[in-house]
């Protein structure tokens, strides 16, 4: 039994379900919004995948990026704001008329919705730079505080090893993943060394070689962002344990 499994004890059942709605719904829907969520688990979804960040004034709000214009009508850089300026942003506009004033959701506005209906949650720890490790920590103690109690926490991922490192200082019984975008030399015991219980590649990355390495370090393999069914097909007869998929409207979570 690893370290890692010992720690969040995850060492003899893997709680979370093969598919995760990328952001919600993928592009369905206005990414990070609740209206997205709500679009991911009408396909039958039941595990999403979201970005957490932190406002000025330190709120877990939900936005991939580090800037707002992308998906929002704002300016500027989203962890520049105060959460009641970010609270008052048109989320959904960008993506269609008819999700025009969806506003940024917090952290604790989609736990409230994951927990009243049983949905599970990645959370990717997406630190505006700079603040990897104040993001880490605020997230996993945000993450730890709002599901207390609750049987299946939150899977905790970062690209960044110091967000994650923050994490495990604050709240070491929460699962965390080492997210990984290209190839390079010792990801897999930077994984391991991080306490994580998963790791989570581009899709292209993982062959059967990898797949065998990682687990045998006793740790699980997702994959990002599945759109396409030959690429679903390979993860799946490699025997990775998760996908994210954008495309809700294409696989079903049942299969």
């Amino acid at each position: 039994m690893s370290d890692a499994q010992t720690e969040v004890g995850l060492a003899t059942a893997w709680p979370y379900p093969r598919w995760i709605a990328h952001r919600g719904a993928g592009k369905l829907a206005p990414e990070n919004t609740l209206a997205a969520f709500r679009l991911g688990a009408q396909h039958g979804y039941r595990m999403f995948e979201c970005d957490a960040k932190l406002s000025r004034d330190g709120v877990p709000f939900l936005m991939h990026d580090a800037t707002l214009q992308r998906t929002t009508n704002g300016q500027g850089t989203g962890g520049d704001l105060d959460w009641s300026a970010l609270s008052q942003l048109d989320a959904g506009g960008w993506h269609s008329r008819a999700h025009a004033g969806e506003p940024l959701p917090t952290l604790e506005a989609l736990a409230r919705y994951c927990i009243a209906n049983a949905y599970l949650l990645n959370i990717e720890i997406k630190p505006t730079p700079g603040l990897e490790e104040t993001t880490g920590r605020v997230v996993a103690e945000t993450t730890a505080r709002l599901w207390q109690g609750q049987a299946v926490p939150p899977l905790l991922s970062s690209f960044q090893p110091a967000a994650l490192a923050g994490a495990r200082a604050t709240a070491p019984h929460l699962p965390r993943a080492l997210l990984v975008d290209v190839h390079r030399q010792g990801f897999v015991d930077e994984a391991h060394g991080l306490g994580c219980v998963a790791i989570v590649c581009n899709h292209a990355l993982w062959d059967a070689a990898l797949v065998a390495t990682v687990h045998g370090q006793g740790m699980r393999t997702l994959s990002y962002t599945v759109n396409d069914p030959w690429a679903a097909q390979r993860l799946i007869a490699l025997g990775t344990d998760g996908i994210i998929t954008d495309r809700v409207d294409l696989f079903s979570p049942a299969g």
